[in-house]
């Protein structure tokens, strides 16, 4: 999943689109995974949560990965646990 992630961050940037990728991670040492970040070469903010599972109720994350799709006015569009390109593309469209 790291390489399409990669990938869209990429194209995302290039075409100047309003678009950021952020990662949450649940239950994981921080040591993992910042040995994550550098050896996967992620190109996306990504934060720690440790133990906290605020963030996983919040969202009602049943499962790992879990990409949620959150539009310009931060309403939840979409959750699922696999990528999800023509949503973002959808929501792309709708703010040009």
């Amino acid at each position: 999943m790291y390489d399409h992630e990669r990938s869209l961050v990429n194209e995302m940037e290039k075409a100047g689109k309003p678009f950021a990728l952020v990662g949450v991670n649940f239950n994981d040492t921080l040591e993992d995974i910042q040995k994550a970040v550098k050896e996967k070469e992620l190109n996306w903010r990504s934060f720690f949560c440790g133990e906290d599972s605020s963030v996983v109720e919040a969202y009602n994350v049943k499962g790992f990965p879990t990409v949620i799709i959150i539009d310009a006015e931060g309403i939840v569009r979409s959750a699922a646990h696999e990528a999800q390109d023509d949503i973002i593309e959808e929501l792309l469209a709708e703010m040009e």
